[in-house]
Parts: structure tokens; C-alpha cells; sequence
């Protein structure tokens, strides 16, 4: 469902989903929100290759953040597809999530 990669302090996860929806956004909550267990930890989330976010997936999305702001912690989305990209901007959640064109650019926003 999620690989996960670090580098430096950063945890970087993506998705082998192509889809966050009501099917998969539990297991996607419950996954990505444990790697705000510790304080202050730096999480990216690329979407690359996720065409499709439903309502439950962008709920997931924003679970995720009230859990990195609840313990200190920050994160940031990047390369999302062009039409998952309009959806954010529909819904105004690209004034409410960080996001940047890809990981390198995002890993540098955390200096």
C-alpha cells in the first residue's frame, strides 16, 4: 500500500495505489500517521501515480496533517498529477497542504 524511504531526517512515502479512496484510506491513515509518533518529524508524501482522490482519501490527507501539527511535525506533498493537482486546487487544500513539483525541490524546503 505505502513504500517508505528515508533520507537524512526526512521519511518519504509513496504510494503503490493509484487511488486514495474509501477502499484504501484507513489503512493509508493508520500507516503514514505512525510516523508521527515521534516529535518534530519531517514527512514528504509523493503522489506520483496516484490519478484519483475521492473525499475519504482527502480526509486521510488531512488526518495526516493534524497529526504532524498535533506533535511538532511537518509535512509536505509533492508530485501530484496534474488532475489530482486540480481536484487540490478545487477544494482549496492547495492553500492548506505544502506542496512542491518533486521530492528534491520538497527536501530542500526543509532547510
Amino acid at each position: 500500500m505505502i513504500s517508505r524511504e528515508r533520507k537524512s531526517n526526512i521519511e518519504i512515502i509513496s504510494f503503490t495505489e493509484s487511488k486514495l479512496n474509501a477502499f484504501t484510506s484507513d489503512e493509508i491513515r493508520e500507516q503514514v500517521s505512525q510516523c508521527f509518533s515521534e516529535p518534530n518529524a519531517y514527512v514528504i508524501i509523493s503522489l506520483k501515480g496516484v490519478e484519483y482522490i475521492d473525499s475519504t482519501g482527502f480526509g486521510s490527507l488531512l488526518f495526516i496533517l493534524r497529526s504532524a501539527k498535533s506533535n511538532y511535525g511537518k509535512l509536505k506533498i509533492c508530485s501530484v498529477e496534474p488532475h489530482v493537482m486540480n481536484l487540490f486546487e478545487s477544494l482549496h487544500l492547495n492553500t492548506v497542504f505544502e506542496i512542491y513539483n518533486d521530492i528534491d525541490e520538497c527536501i530542500r524546503s526543509f532547510s
